[in-house]
């Protein structure tokens, strides 16, 4: 009698993986820009043509102030996904777990509170005082029989599943107001899922800590030696 051989077993499907949806700011990210040129074109100009310690002292303004600019400018983000939350704030990185994520909350600034009452800043999504009135004098003169907005459109946050124009029967929202209304209706359904469960991390940012105080360092023993 022939013993049946064993079948290799069968490959498991893949498990999709969810895309980050990426919350930036547009002109935080052109001005960061910008400012990085400028300070980059001055510092290295600076070094090749300056004399005595005003090579020194260019190459310790540009360690100073480079990786600051980077971080408030460029570096803000905020990834979403059907599982967690990643803040890239300035000098920290938080991962939140749906299911530790408590609310959103927006005033001044837009901040996400954790189940243990702990705050975070979104600097990537700032609060837009002047989209919020553009919004309200779009929503007026929709009201009013003025003809449909174009729902507060600024730019666009974000570039992994932005939240597109307002809906046509729907109220006029300013720009980042909608981000926020995205990302709770993120957090409402996913909080309970088996995936969004975890603990909250927090990481500091020494990429850009480490350089910023060697370049203040060496800026202040320059200063004091002067």
């Amino acid at each position: 009698m022939t013993t049946p051989e064993p079948q290799p077993p069968s490959p498991q499907p893949s498990v999709p993986v969810s895309k980050d949806r990426v919350y930036r700011s547009p002109a935080g990210v052109a001005g960061g820009v910008l400012l990085l040129a400028l300070a980059l074109w001055l510092g290295i100009d600076a070094l090749v043509a300056g004399e005595g310690r005003t090579p020194w002292m260019a190459l310790a303004t540009l360690l100073f102030l480079v990786p600051l600019i980077a971080a408030y400018t460029v570096r803000p983000a905020v990834f979403a996904d059907e599982d967690r939350l990643r803040v890239r704030n300035p000098f920290r990185v938080i991962v939140l777990p749906w299911g530790q994520v408590a609310s959103f909350r927006s005033g001044y600034s837009n901040e996400v509170f954790t189940e243990s009452d702990d705050k975070y800043q979104l600097w990537a999504i700032p609060v837009s005082l002047r989209g919020r009135k553009k919004a309200v004098r779009q929503e007026a003169r929709r009201a009013s029989g003025g003809g449909r907005g174009r729902g507060g459109v600024l730019g666009g946050l974000g570039g992994g599943g932005g939240t597109g124009s307002a809906a046509a029967d729907g109220p006029v929202r300013a720009e980042t107001d909608k981000v926020m209304d995205e990302l709770r209706e993120l957090l409402e359904t996913r909080k309970p899922a088996d995936g969004s469960q975890g603990e909250v991390t927090v990481r500091w940012a020494y990429e850009v800590l480490a350089p910023a105080v060697a370049g203040a360092v060496l800026l202040a023993v320059l200063l004091g030696t002067g």
